[in-house]
């Protein structure tokens, strides 16, 4: 099956490194393209590109502001991928609540020998 193309789907589109970097920072709010390239390092031309794939996939928008387009975060857009790693929650919560529970033997084991070692 081929894969769809990263203007069409969500998941392809956040597949690329630098597309994440650029939501993070749209998550403080709105910044202009110039900002987003000298934050992440990269060229006006490559970030603006990467924000026509985020906005074709709904996950960014652009207004207006004077002689600026200001980009901001449409999380409406990341509903697709929160329902889809929400279905490993309960995965992950079991994993935390193993991991919490080996801890807390490794503490008493710790405190149980600690406690020996002084009666010795």
């Amino acid at each position: 099956m081929a894969r769809a193309a990263t203007t069409s789907d969500a998941f392809n589109a956040i597949a690329e490194p630098q597309r994440r970097d650029i939501l993070a920072l749209l998550r403080a709010g709105e910044r202009p393209v110039t900002d987003l390239a000298q934050e992440l390092g990269m060229s006006l031309p490559g970030a603006s590109k990467h924000l026509r794939v985020l906005r074709e996939v709904g996950l960014v928008r652009v207004r207006g502001a004077g002689k600026q387009r200001l980009y901001g975060l449409d999380a409406r857009g990341l509903r697709p991928i929160h329902e889809w790693v929400g279905g490993f929650e309960r995965f992950w919560a079991e994993s935390f609540d193993r991991l919490d529970a080996y801890v807390q033997d490794l503490k008493q084991t710790r405190q149980d020998l600690k406690q020996t070692r002084q009666e010795e």
